[in-house]
């Protein structure tokens, strides 16, 4: 799926809606929730902030499954764990260049769920 160019609307936060994108990635659902508090009028950060809590509360209940399976669930995480990271430094970067990327089923859902707020 390709990435969405868009002129994110201003923030309420006094921050580059770009740069609140970012935060809303910077530590997981903690940063996605604060922002999704905050956020009152950008579109833009609030669908960051969504598919930040989607996005890490699905990989949290991933790794405890897995950590649950021995030897094959550890396997599996052994190889998880460095996507995750990508997955997490690719999300930052795409918000802070301004693209709105929806990953496959958690992005829809989150911008239906940031458009109800």
């Amino acid at each position: 799926m390709e990435p969405v160019h868009i002129n994110p609307d201003p923030s309420s936060t006094g921050l580059d809606p770009k740069v609140a994108g970012l935060l809303c990635y910077l530590l997981g659902f903690v940063t996605g929730i604060i922002f999704l508090v905050v956020e009152k009028k950008s579109s833009y950060v609030r669908f960051h902030a969504m598919q930040s809590i989607a996005v890490f509360v699905a990989i949290v209940v991933i790794s405890l499954v897995l950590g649950i399976i021995p030897i094959i669930g550890w396997l599996i995480s052994i190889i998880i764990t460095p996507l995750t990271f990508i997955l997490w430094i690719a999300l930052m970067l795409l918000a802070l260049q301004g693209k709105r990327y929806k990953i496959p089923y958690i992005g829809e859902w989150a911008e239906g769920q940031a458009n109800k707020f």
